[in-house]
C-alpha cells in the first residue's frame, strides 16, 4: 500500500494538489495523510492554521486545525469514488518541515504531494518558499509539486532533466520508473547544454546505465541548447512536447539547484505550469529505523 503525505493550509492551491494526488494514485491502494501544522507562538505561514493573540489561543488554533482537517476529509469523501483509498488526518503543533520529516520517517511515506504557490511576490514565479524548504530538507522521499491551476492529466509523457554528470542508482530512479510504468508513459530524457557537444566518457557511461535501468520502458534522449537559462529551456521543451510531468534528481550542481540559484531576472519567465517531481539524492547507507510518533502529532 502506498502512503502519500499531503500538507494543507485549506487553501484552493492545497485543495488542487490534494485532488491531483487522489487522481494520480486512483488505481492503487493508498493511505493519504492530510497534514496541517500550527504554532501559535511563531509567525504563521501558509501551512499553519491562522493565529490570533488572544487568551486561550493554543486551544483555539488547535481546534481550528482539527476542524479544518475534518472538513477537508468530509469534502474528499463526498467526491472520492475510489474504495482503495484511505485517509488519515494529522494535526501537528510543529514547524512544517519538522512535522513532514517526522511523518516521513515514522509512517514510511512514499510521496509528498504539495502545491507550489508562494505567499507573496516573486517567489511565486518559480516555487513557494515552503515548497522549496520541503524539497531541500526532505532527503528520503520524492516531492511532487503541483501548480495552482493545473488540472489533472494522465502523465503519458514524462520528462526527466539531467546532465549525465552524476551516476544514478536504481533506488533513486525507482519512483520515476514506477510512475512511468503505471501509466505506460513515454520518458523524455532532456539534456540542456550551453552549446551542443559530444558527451564525455563519464556522461556516456551514466547514460548507458540510465538506459539499462529503464529497460523496455519507452524513452528518448533529447539534447537541447540552453535558451537564456535552464529554467526557460525546460519550460519551452515541456510546452513543445506536451509534457505532463517534469522530473529532476536533487543533488549538488543538479539542474534543480541551478534553477533555484538563477538570478530572478532569468527565472521570472519560468512558471511551474506542469507538476514537478523532485527525487532526493539517496545515500549508500542503511535507512534508519522508523521513529515513534512524536507527542505533537495527532493522527486520526
Amino acid at each position: 500500500m502506498r502512503k502519500i503525505l499531503v500538507p494543507t493550509d485549506f487553501s484552493e492551491n492545497a485543495w488542487n494538489a490534494t485532488k491531483y494526488a487522489i487522481e494520480l494514485f486512483k488505481g492503487e491502494e493508498c493511505t493519504f495523510y492530510l497534514l496541517n501544522t500550527y504554532t501559535p507562538t511563531f509567525a504563521h505561514n501558509r501551512f499553519m492554521a491562522s493565529t490570533i493573540q488572544d487568551p486561550g489561543v493554543d486551544d483555539i488554533i488547535r481546534s481550528n486545525s482539527e476542524k479544518g482537517l475534518q472538513n477537508l476529509q468530509a469534502k474528499i469523501k463526498k467526491r472520492n469514488q475510489y474504495p482503495n483509498h484511505r485517509f488519515k488526518t494529522v494535526s501537528s503543533f510543529c514547524l512544517l518541515v519538522e512535522a513532514i520529516r517526522d511523518i516521513v520517517d515514522s509512517e514510511g511515506i512514499d510521496f509528498i504531494v504539495t502545491g507550489t504557490k508562494g505567499a507573496s511576490g516573486i517567489e511565486e514565479v518559480f516555487m513557494g518558499s515552503n515548497t522549496v524548504r520541503i524539497i531541500k530538507s526532505i532527503k528520503r522521499c520524492p516531492v511532487l509539486a503541483i501548480p495552482m491551476d493545473f488540472e489533472y492529466a494522465t502523465p503519458s509523457e514524462i520528462a526527466f532533466a539531467t546532465d549525465f554528470n552524476r551516476f544514478y542508482t536504481l533506488s533513486e530512479l525507482q519512483p520515476l520508473i514506477d510512475l512511468a510504468r503505471a501509466f505506460d508513459a513515454t520518458l523524455r530524457i532532456v539534456h540542456v547544454q550551453y552549446e551542443i557537444k559530444a558527451l564525455t566518457e563519464i556522461q556516456q557511461f551514466n547514460l548507458e546505465m540510465l538506459r539499462k535501468y529503464l529497460g523496455d520502458l519507452p524513452h528518448y534522449v533529447h539534447t537541447v541548447t540552453e535558451l537564456n537559462s535552464v529554467s526557460k529551456t525546460l519550460e519551452v521543451f515541456t510546452n513543445e512536447l506536451g509534457i505532463h510531468l517534469l522530473a529532476m534528481l536533487h543533488y549538488q550542481h543538479s539542474y534543480l539547484e541551478k534553477m533555484t540559484r538563477e538570478p530572478i531576472i532569468k527565472r521570472v519567465a519560468f512558471h511551474t505550469q506542469i507538476p514537478l517531481l523532485v527525487i532526493p539524492e539517496l545515500g549508500m547507507g542503511v535507512s534508519p529505523k522508523p521513529k515513534k510518533k512524536g507527542k505533537n502529532l495527532m493522527l486520526s
